[in-house]
Parts: structure tokens; C-alpha cells; sequence
């Protein structure tokens, strides 16, 4: 009965992140009629330029993620010595994300005339709300399970440290660009509309994107960890803790690698053509 109980434990708590897979599946429609809405419609010589000034500029913040994540490798074998073979990879991955992050947070203003009197789009038509809530609370599980396994002494403190500042700093950084994306007024001209719709989509999804997946990995690995060990100790009766939380830690690993799938496919620069009106 006791191995019944832990099996449906167990799929129980993997079902959140297949419910996330799920939702960033269906994201991938609204990327497609945003995407669709730029193609019919005849761009502005602004939204031209609008466009190329923020794919170079993305660009080059990410070269410098990749750069961050170098000197992260660097620090690694500095202060974890041998041990720091199994952190070069994640270093590289946390580098690269958080250019993703800061390049959406620093984009230039469009330069094409504003509305007057300002309109401001709705959250709800950037990105799911259900997505972005989904971000903050796993940011936020995160670090308290950090906070905890720091506490506990299971983590070192340059370790624990990490685990806290970094997904921590990204969710700053992306309620930054969020709330810019949402402030900016739209645009005056109804063919920068749907240019300026999409952007505000793109980069709404792919600052979710990256601060989940530097939460759920490193929640993950805590939660595989902290289960391991606890999994270890002698109880009496049936002891669903560490079955609860191994499968939580595989449903983390899962979700964010799922997610990060979802985040390669929102990278490609936003193009305009008319190829919607010719063919």
C-alpha cells in the first residue's frame, strides 16, 4: 500500500510541470499571429529600423551573457578548484540566459511617432498571465528552498549565495523589461501597430522564459538533492517526504528543460516581409 501511495505521489507532483510544458506549447500560437500580423501589413521605413537597431542590439547583450558566463567558469575554478568541472556548463547556461534577460531589459525606445493622448496595452495581450504568475512563484520556491538548504548547512555559503542572487537578480531584471513593455505608449501609426505587438510579445515571453528556467533548474537539483538525503535516514512506517520531493526536484529538471526548448524557439529576431501580400 505504502509503494501504491508513493507511486501516485509521485505522478501527482509531475503533473505542474507537464501543465507548464503545456502552456508554453500554446504560447507558441500567439507568437505565430503576432508574427503572422507583422507579414500582412506594409511596414513603416521607423519600423524597419526599429526592427534591425533591436536584433543588433540583442545581439550584442547576448555576446556579452556569453562573456559573463566565461568569467563565471574563471570564478568557478578559482574558488571550487577541481570541483569546478561540474559548474562550467551551468555557469555558461546562467551567462547566457541573463544576456537574454538584460538584452529585452535595455532594448532601444522605437523612434516612430507615439500615441496622443497615450494608449497602453493590457498585460493579457502580451503574454499569459497564467505563464508570468507561474515565473514568480517558482522564483520565489526557489529561494526559500535555497534559503532553507543554506540554513541546514547542505550548501556552501559561495554556493548558497548563488543559488539565491542569481534567479533572484533575473526576476528584477525581467519584471524591468515587463513593466517597460507595458508603459511604453503604442504607436500612432496603425502599420507600427502590429510591429510594435509583437515586440512587446516577444520580449514578454522571452524574459518569462529565462528567469523560469534559472529558477525551475536550480529548484530542481535542490529538491533532488534534499530527497537523496532524506531518503537516506531510517524512519519508521512509510515516509513520503523524500518521494514528494525527489519527484518534485525530476518535475523542476524536467520543467525547465522543457522551457528552455519553448525559449530557443522565441530567440530568432522578429522580420518583417510582405510575403503574406504577394503570395
Amino acid at each position: 500500500m505504502g509503494r501504491l501511495i508513493a507511486v501516485v505521489l509521485f505522478i501527482a507532483v509531475l503533473v505542474p510541470g507537464v501543465l507548464l510544458a503545456r502552456a508554453w506549447a500554446l504560447a507558441a500560437g500567439r507568437r505565430a499571429v503576432a508574427s503572422a500580423a507583422v507579414e500582412f501589413t506594409t511596414p513603416t521605413p521607423e519600423a524597419v529600423t526599429t526592427l534591425q537597431r533591436q536584433a543588433l542590439h540583442g545581439r550584442r547583450v547576448r555576446r556579452v551573457g556569453l562573456l559573463l558566463g566565461l568569467l563565471a567558469i574563471a570564478a568557478s575554478v578559482v574558488v571550487f578548484a577541481e570541483a569546478s568541472v561540474f559548474l562550467w556548463l551551468p555557469a555558461l547556461v546562467v551567462g547566457l540566459l541573463v544576456g537574454v534577460v538584460l538584452a529585452e531589459a535595455t532594448r532601444p525606445r522605437p523612434r516612430w511617432r507615439l500615441s496622443e493622448p497615450a494608449r497602453r496595452p493590457r498585460r493579457s495581450e502580451q503574454i499569459s498571465l497564467w505563464l508570468l504568475w507561474t515565473m514568480r512563484a517558482v522564483v520565489a520556491a526557489e529561494a526559500v528552498a535555497a534559503v532553507v538548504a543554506w540554513q541546514q548547512g547542505d550548501l556552501r555559503d559561495a554556493v548558497g549565495l548563488t543559488a539565491l542572487a542569481v534567479p533572484l537578480a533575473a526576476w528584477l531584471i525581467a519584471e524591468v523589461a515587463l513593466l517597460r513593455a507595458l508603459v511604453r505608449p503604442l504607436p500612432a501609426d496603425g502599420a507600427d501597430v502590429p510591429v510594435d505587438e509583437a515586440l512587446r510579445t516577444w520580449t514578454a515571453h522571452l524574459v518569462t522564459a529565462a528567469a523560469s528556467v534559472l529558477a525551475l533548474l536550480p529548484l530542481g537539483t535542490l529538491l533532488l538533492v534534499g530527497g537523496i538525503d532524506l531518503g537516506d535516514r531510517v524512519t519508521e512506517g512509510v515516509d513520503l517526504v523524500p518521494v514528494a520531493l525527489v519527484a518534485g526536484g525530476f518535475a523542476g529538471l524536467a520543467a525547465g528543460l522543457a522551457v528552455t526548448g519553448f525559449l530557443l524557439t522565441w530567440l530568432r529576431p522578429l522580420q518583417t516581409s510582405e510575403r503574406a501580400l504577394t503570395g
